[in-house]
């Protein structure tokens, strides 16, 4: 019977799509780094070679997928999904970086990816900020800046998504071309200098979800102690960050950083504070000892003394950069610790060139590095601050993860959670069940009974 039912609803999908010609934005598989602020064409010109292509791919996926979901159960059909966006993934990369990025972001809008039906592995499950994650495998800031696919995106089967960085005020970012592919070595250098919407417009959508949610709490008939752990976040099933950045031509970094608090905070599950972007000029300067000490005093003060309910406000994150020296990681660590931040990403991306492409020509163009390059270093920045800060505050990896190897080197090397960007970007969404079970393999094949036992194994 549930065959059925799937079967017709695939073909009343499938005829609406046909009839109101709703393919212009094909399935999420990105090959870009940021999100333009300039908006997209409504619709690719029928008389463009690649928007037939697109269109063609769509239609026959649609078709493939009608006919066999009537034999397929769920989670077999669900499987096929994310498979097919393989044969899209080859079609973004002849779009400019902007536009496929764009595309992508509108896909995940529009609900036109694929949704992950299938349970996570039971030993990916952790426990974090008094919230369970299904997962550690996060998306990273940067994809979605301005929350418009948070739904789409969560849906994919991430563990939790981050959104931003959002600034107070609208800002374009850096002029364009700002994001280069560097394809063979697996990276992307891009220096879109925090182009955004502003915290108006994100806070009028994260707002939106979050009535969403509440009335689907309201509604449900299932009720739960206030001592049991939350079950998913603010947006929904799945956990959201908010990540806050300051305007390139502000004066008080901490009053933007504050207005984003005031703005933002009620819509997360978690804060980052952006103090390692290298494509805004001074803003590396506030990881300073003295600079981050008074920043975060600030910011923790203007967090706490909003109305908050019985779960209390969301944790604060601080996310740094990969080039940083031993003195500067010391100075970050001492003063986590002693204002009890609740948090580290570890790390942004990098403005150093490592070995492997700097024969690439891509190379000399200025910006922050991200992708396979950057696994090395900023994994070692991991370790270096969890065995500064002893493993007392939970560490998100982030940089370079292509695999589920090496999420699992993030996790052995301190990380609780972790994220990718630069390879899902590349690879789309058949990267996001292919690293969990990898993952589970991985910790499977250790003897770790749950992900906890591996954090930090390597260095206690």
């Amino acid at each position: 019977m549930a065959v059925r039912v799937s079967s017709k609803i695939w073909r009343e999908y499938l005829f609406n799509k046909v009839k109101s010609g709703g393919f212009g934005a094909t399935r999420h598989c990105s090959s870009a780094a940021q999100t333009p602020v300039a908006p997209l064409p409504k619709k690719i010109p029928h008389s463009s070679k690649k928007g037939r292509l697109f269109t063609g791919t769509a239609i026959g996926l649609l078709i493939a997928g009608g006919a066999y979901v009537s034999t397929a159960d769920e989670a077999t059909f669900c499987g096929w999904l994310f498979s097919a966006t393989k044969l899209v993934n080859p079609l973004f990369a002849l779009l400019d970086a902007e536009v496929a990025h764009r595309l992508a972001v509108s896909a995940a809008a529009r609900g036109l990816v694929p949704r992950e039906k299938r349970p996570d592995p039971s030993i990916l499950g952790l426990e974090v900020w008094g919230r369970k994650f299904s997962n550690p495998i996060g998306l990273a800031a940067g994809f979605d800046k301005n929350a418009e696919a948070v739904e789409g995106l969560l849906g994919l089967g991430f563990g939790f998504v981050e959104v931003g960085s959002v600034t107070p005020v609208p800002q374009e970012g850096n002029p364009k071309p700002r994001i280069f592919r560097l394809r063979q070595e697996g990276a992307i250098i891009n220096r879109c200098g925090f182009n955004s919407e502003g915290i108006f417009a994100v806070a009028k959508r994260l707002g939106v979800q979050h009535g969403k949610r509440k009335l689907a709490e309201t509604s449900s008939t299932s009720s739960s102690s206030n001592d049991e752990v939350k079950q998913g976040g603010k947006a929904g099933p799945g956990i959201l960050g908010v990540n806050i950045g300051k305007n390139k031509t502000s004066e008080d970094a901490a009053a933007d950083y504050i207005q984003g608090v005031h703005s933002l905070s009620q819509y997360a599950d978690y804060l980052v504070i952006n103090v390692s972007s290298p494509n805004t000029p001074g803003l590396r300067m506030l990881q300073g000892r003295k600079q981050l000490k008074d920043l975060v005093k600030k910011i923790q003060a203007a967090r706490d003394e909003m109305q908050w309910g019985e779960e209390g406000p969301p944790p604060l994150l601080v996310k740094i950069a990969p080039d940083l020296s031993k003195e500067d990681l010391e100075d970050i660590a001492a003063v986590s610790l002693a204002l009890r931040l609740d948090g580290l990403i570890i790390s942004n991306t990098t403005i150093s060139r490592p070995d492997s492409v700097r024969q690439n020509p891509v190379a000399a163009e200025s910006g922050g590095l991200s992708g396979k390059p950057l696994f090395n270093l900023s994994t070692n920045i991991l370790k270096e601050m969890y065995i500064l800060t002893r493993g007392r505050i939970p560490l998100i990896g982030c940089g370079g993860i292509s695999s589920g190897e090496d999420a699992y080197k993030k996790i052995r090397a301190g990380a609780t959670l972790v994220q990718l960007y630069t390879q899902f970007a590349y690879e789309g969404p058949a990267l996001i069940p292919r690293i969990k079970a990898e993952l589970a393999e991985c910790l499977e094949r250790d003897g770790f009974k749950t992900l906890q036992e591996a954090v930090g194994a390597d260095y206690r």
